[in-house]
């Protein structure tokens, strides 16, 4: 009979191997688009290989984003920063050992991205994010909240490193994101934010304990460059000293367990 060609050919079957084929393509897209952003990773053998795997990074893109500025991805990579540390052994994929300061260093959890030196935007793609409460009237702390300002930081020594001074709050998720502490004396006196991640609030004691690092390590803590601003980047070296702090504040934290 003519146009009856389900007769003579399998269409489920011919369905089947269409599904196959789009699903391979969908696979194949998604694992090229994913490494727009960290590759070429970089070799531990030679600076000259090219690790990338399959399949290869794709053709730079130009992204639109909200506030009118574009990017692309993947981009040439900057230049890094030798790594202050060393193989533990010979072997490749070693642990590092660091070899100076960890924190200041950014070794292992405490690394950080090279983020936009520009503060995280609102909508409007012009109002900062972040700000302390100093600089927002609009924005006040529950009465039915402790207020963290004026109560002294402990650090994991249990010594004091310094009072808190103010809240960062986060104007779009109504939150605070950071404790703004003073630490140092006053002849070298600074300011330093400590996320909320990182602190336990003790109301009744009038104290906050910071567990990441010990009182004397909040003097070398990252700062930002403007007294009511934070940038992408700052945030970012910000939470990779405190997290770095949980491995290498103290000798320690890096031993095993057992």
């Amino acid at each position: 009979m003519k146009g009856a060609i389900t007769g003579y050919i399998d269409v489920a079957q011919l369905a089947l191997y269409a599904f196959w084929f789009f699903f391979a393509g969908l696979i194949l897209y998604l694992r090229r688009e994913d490494k727009r952003e960290g590759y070429p990773l970089q070799s531990d053998r030679s600076g000259s290989i090219t690790v990338q795997g399959f399949p290869p990074v794709p053709s730079p893109k130009t992204f639109l984003l909200h506030d009118g500025t574009t990017v692309m991805a993947p981009r040439p990579q900057v230049p890094q920063a030798p790594i202050m540390a060393r193989p533990a052994e010979a072997w490749a994929g070693s642990p590092l050992v660091p070899t100076g300061n960890p924190l200041v260093d950014a070794v292992g959890p405490a690394s950080f991205a090279n983020r936009s030196e520009r503060p995280d935007l609102m909508a409007d793609g012009a109002t900062p994010r972040l700000v302390p409460l100093r600089a927002d009237p609009e924005f006040f702390l529950a009465e039915e909240d402790p207020d963290p300002r004026g109560m002294t930081v402990f650090g994991a020594d249990h010594r004091s490193a310094g009072k808190v001074t103010d809240a960062w709050v986060d104007r779009t998720e109504m939150i605070v994101r950071y404790l703004e502490v003073a630490v140092g004396n006053a002849v070298a006196a600074r300011t330093v934010l400590v996320p909320m991640t990182m602190l336990k609030i003790n109301a009744a004691r009038h104290r906050i304990d910071v567990r990441a690092i010990t009182a004397a390590q909040f003097a070398d803590a990252p700062v930002t460059s403007l007294p009511d601003q934070v940038t992408l980047r700052e945030e970012d070296r910000i939470m990779g000293y405190f997290g770095g702090g949980t491995l290498y504040a103290t000798p320690a934290r890096a031993e095993p367990v057992l």
